[in-house]
């Protein structure tokens, strides 16, 4: 199954560039400078502020959670410690002056203090005046409580093992120039905590939706992301050349062709989380590569398919959040993701929402008449599909924020999918949506090899003869594999991204993209 949204989008329009003095800031280079001549100064003394390893006992939860065992064991007192621990991570914030200084020492498991009295450091306490926020030290001593009831890490070693050349952003007020925050990254995850939530949200998300597929005897594999035939979904691919083999290859637009060719090879349930790539432009909901889980099923429909949907996304998200509600940011509404969804039948949708019967409007003169009726807007030039899809997202997918399994669509927008019994030119294909964003794909999948080499020949004369660029192309290795025998299959493409956007309430997909693409 493709992508769950196959049509084109605009790219984001260029943001103006402001003309800089420098590539750092003439304030940003002094401060670089000071930190440089530090480093020398720590190596004239000796001190290798870059040392090649570090002794760690304990993360700072960890050193916490030991101090709350010697206080259950020794008593509240503030006479009560902990044997030395050895802690290490970033600074983060430091208090005090004179012999007594207070750092926030911050690794993966959180934040703890740093009791730095001159008594106990002695001559590593000079270590302090060469210390800056961003740099890396390691701590060692016993943790205890303060008078103000800080559980602290009271130090008797401290070492600097990594020396920060550039500041950190003022962390009251983090990054607030966006695009920043999303070249650099690791910047945003340190000075907003959200972001590093996100991060493990994610993270949590693939587990889950794992952990899912195999319990229920899902076979996981990986297909190739370099393809001679860029197949499987509409889209524009990108291009390269493999020197060795003197031709050229694409970056996978799809997973489909290759899953179910291990359909015809007698694997009966398998599944692929992997990134997918497309040529196309960039919004809130669009990224060129992106992640999907694709699964097929043999003797499997996609009525099965809907049923593995509700139950997967409702899985993970009680893996991830606690529970099966989510709240809809853009509308301020409460989502119930338990089984069951809503089923809609797409012909009917749209004749309710927009007047528009895509089997009476079978010609592009007849439906593009009909989009003009409705106050819909399709580009010039834009074929048959790809007006109906207009028509799609403008008058039904708004309106379908409780999830919802959108059914039976134009064979036209499917050239993979079963026709459906009795309809001569809709195909068993349903779209699953919540929050009025595309979240799954799925299709009762075509496996007859004759009538699959008729769709893709008619994919072909689109992309030759009506200019549709993103028309899917004919692969002839997968005709061949269908032509061997694949039983009836259901088959499921549903975004990851989108996933985790939907779990953590983020509506622009480069916030749940740990690296999203942008422009130069």
């Amino acid at each position: 199954m493709p992508d769950p949204s196959p049509e084109p989008h605009d790219s984001a329009p260029d943001e103006p560039v402001a003309e800089r003095v420098s590539a750092l800031g003439v304030a940003e280079a002094k401060l670089r400078s000071d930190r440089v001549r530090k480093i020398e100064s720590l190596r004239d003394r000796g001190i290798d502020p870059f040392p090649p390893r570090v002794q760690r006992s304990h993360t700072t939860e960890h050193a916490k959670l030991s101090f709350e065992a010697a206080e259950e064991s020794q008593g509240v007192d503030d006479k009560t410690r902990t044997e030395p621990v050895s802690v290490a991570g970033r600074v983060m914030a430091r208090r005090g002056m004179g012999k007594m200084v207070f750092i926030d020492l911050k690794d993966a498991s959180g934040t703890l203090q740093i009791h730095a009295r001159a008594d106990l450091l002695g001559d590593s306490f000079e270590l302090l005046d060469d210390l800056d926020i961003g740099d890396f030290i390691a701590v060692k001593g016993p943790v205890f409580r303060t008078r103000r009831g800080q559980v602290s890490v009271e130090a008797t070693e401290l070492t600097i093992i990594s020396k920060a050349v550039l500041p950190l952003p003022d962390k009251w007020h983090g990054l607030q120039d966006i695009e920043t925050r999303f070249r650099q990254r690791y910047l945003d995850m340190l000075t907003n905590d959200a972001v590093a939530e996100t991060v493990l949200a994610r993270s949590k998300v693939v587990s889950a939706v794992r952990t899912f597929m195999e319990a229920r005897g899902y076979v996981e594999v990986e297909t190739p992301i370099l393809v001679p035939i860029p197949a499987g979904g509409f889209a524009q691919p990108f291009e390269t050349r493999h020197n060795a083999l003197g031709r050229t290859l694409y970056l996978r637009i799809a997973t489909e062709l290759y899953l179910k060719q291990l359909i015809v090879g007698g694997m009966e349930r398998v599944f692929e989380i992997g990134k997918i790539f497309r040529n196309e432009g960039i919004d809130a909901n669009h990224n060129p590569e992106f992640t999907t889980m694709e699964s097929y099923e043999a003797y499997a429909d996609y009525a099965d398919v809907m049923s593995l949907v509700e139950e997967l996304v409702s899985h993970v998200a009680l893996e991830v959040t606690g529970g099966t509600r989510v709240r809809d940011t853009g509308s301020d509404t409460e989502i119930e993701l338990a089984p069951p969804w809503k089923r809609l039948d797409l012909r009917q949708a749209l004749v309710e929402s927009a007047g528009i019967d895509f089997l009476e409007c079978d010609d592009t003169a007849s439906l593009s008449a009909a989009l003009a009726d409705a106050g819909i807007y399709a580009d010039p030039g834009s074929t048959w599909s790809q007006m109906l899809d207009k028509a799609i997202s403008d008058a039904v997918e708004p309106t379908l924020v409780q999830p919802t399994f959108l059914l039976d669509y134009p064979i036209a927008m499917s050239p993979l999918a079963k026709k459906k019994p009795g309809f001569g030119n809709v195909v068993e294909r349903f779209e699953a949506f919540v929050a009025r964003r595309e979240l799954a794909n799925a299709f009762t999948e075509l496996n007859d090899p004759v009538d699959q080499r008729e769709r893709f020949e008619d994919q072909e004369r689109q992309r030759s003869e009506g200019g549709d660029a993103e028309a899917d192309r004919l692969d002839e290795s997968f005709l061949r594999a269908v032509e061997h025998g694949m039983p009836p299959t259901g088959g499921l493409g549903i975004g990851i991204d989108r996933l985790v956007m939907l779990v953590t309430g983020h509506s622009a997909i480069r916030e749940v993209t740990l690296f999203p693409q942008l422009r130069s």
